[in-house]
């Protein structure tokens, strides 16, 4: 006896889990705010970024060390003997510093430029997460949006059984001829495909924002969030600002600087490097430690005369590499604010696109309920009928294609903007 309920438990228990409700809260849900965060810890294009500054950060003291004291050690002791000789040793020490008292601004001028070189690996983190972000939110609203077309999918699938279950009841009673029920079977296999489609994609989507969130395993999640965009579109945008304060700008701006500083550098070649320089130690042919100890110092002065044309070479590189970029920077600013334009204008036609979707379907809406009424009563013939069901389907998907349409618009209005993974 209690085998058989244990049994009738186990059953009652995997049935359960069997059910689609069930299943579905058994999902990882994630809102968008978690996205962001968990992008921003695991994302792979992110770390790399993030190495690339700590490289320029170390870079950066490298080139400092130069303006920085030199000191150097040196022991060592040798020993030599033979069978008919005494044996012999030698025997040294010393301790060595040098100081840099100019080059001509070179040292300091390769600072400066590793130091707008660091600036640049910063804004190029910067714009590494922009396009993280609005791959991550294409990927979120790619994933909300299978998720709707699923539900809808399925209600459609529904509504189309109940169609052709009353089809048949009119073809049997002699009232519906073979037309009407033909077409309302080819409805029904069309909305069973578009189910089947719509869940592939459902997978689709879930794999792609696995891989957005840095994920190795993939895993089945769901997301939360409505399709409403919290971007503001009645002001217009201040383009010129937003673009001049755009990461991928500022990186070039600070890369443009780094190369005045380096065309700096090259120039201090022709002038004469001054140094100065001190140490003691001493050395030993027997005695360890050796029994005196001498020190010297001095300054060490070097004069470029001829270095065939290396130099001049140098400045003319250096100097072409400040116009190429400033020609890039001027480039890059024309590009930034058409992408803003084009942004801008396609966000605000997106979101006045759902305004527009949302009346066609409330009409289509009322019209089908209009129509299933007369239908019923021998008012309208199948044709009618059909074609405003067909007219309420299509309003219901371009509704939901509106939507998301406007999320994807507004994400690439942020991108442009330059919003990165900090921009909830």
């Amino acid at each position: 006896m209690r085998r058989f309920r244990a049994t009738r438990i186990f059953v009652a228990v995997l049935c359960f889990a069997c059910l689609p409700g069930a299943a579905a809260s058994a999902l990882e849900t994630l809102s968008w705010s978690q996205c962001l965060d968990e992008a921003a810890s695991h994302h792979p294009d992110l770390r790399s970024a993030a190495e690339s500054v700590r490289q320029a950060e170390a870079q950066r003291k490298i080139v400092k060390g130069g303006t920085l004291p030199a000191v150097s050690a040196s022991a060592g002791g040798t020993r030599s003997a033979s069978t008919d000789a005494v044996a012999s040793g030698a025997w040294s020490y010393g301790v060595n510093a040098s100081q840099l008292l100019y080059d001509g601004a070179k040292t300091s001028s390769e600072v400066k430029s590793a130091t707008e070189k660091l600036k640049a690996s910063r804004y190029s983190e910067e714009a590494v997460s922009v396009d993280t972000r609005y791959a991550l939110r294409a990927a979120f609203v790619q994933l909300l949006t299978a998720q709707q077309q699923v539900s809808l999918a399925e209600e459609i699938m529904t509504k189309r059984k109940q169609n052709l279950r009353l089809i048949s009841l009119l073809y049997k009673s002699g009232t519906e001829n073979i037309g009407s029920l033909s077409k309302a079977q080819a409805d029904l296999a069309e909305s069973e495909f578009e189910v089947a489609q719509a869940r592939r994609a459902l997978d689709l989507a879930q794999m792609v924002l696995s891989t957005q969130l840095g994920r190795r395993s993939f895993t089945p999640i769901r997301v939360t969030g409505q399709f409403t965009a919290s971007e503001q579109t009645r002001t217009p945008p201040d383009f010129d600002s937003i673009a001049r304060n755009n990461p991928a700008y500022l990186e070039l701006t600070a890369q443009k600087d780094a190369a005045g500083y380096n065309l700096q550098a090259s120039k201090s070649a022709f002038m004469p490097s001054v140094s100065v320089s001190t140490g003691f130690g001493n050395s030993s042919f027997r005695q360890l430690p050796p029994d005196r100890t001498d020190w010297q110092a001095g300054i060490d002065v070097s004069v470029p005369i001829y270095a065939g044309g290396a130099g001049r070479a140098g400045v003319a590189k250096a100097r072409a590499v400040v116009n190429q970029l400033s020609a890039d920077e001027e480039s890059l600013y024309f590009s930034l604010m058409r992408s803003l334009e084009e942004a801008w204008k396609n966000f605000r036609d997106a979101s006045e696109k759902v305004d527009v979707q949302k009346k066609f379907l409330d009409a289509a809406a009322e019209r089908a309920r209009i129509a299933d009424a007369q239908y019923s009563a021998g008012l309208v013939s199948f044709n009618d009928w059909t074609i405003i069901e067909d007219n309420f389907v299509s309003a219901k998907k371009s509704f939901l294609n509106a939507r998301s349409n406007l999320l994807t618009a507004e994400a690439a209005w942020v991108q442009a903007k330059g919003g990165t993974l900090e921009t909830r």
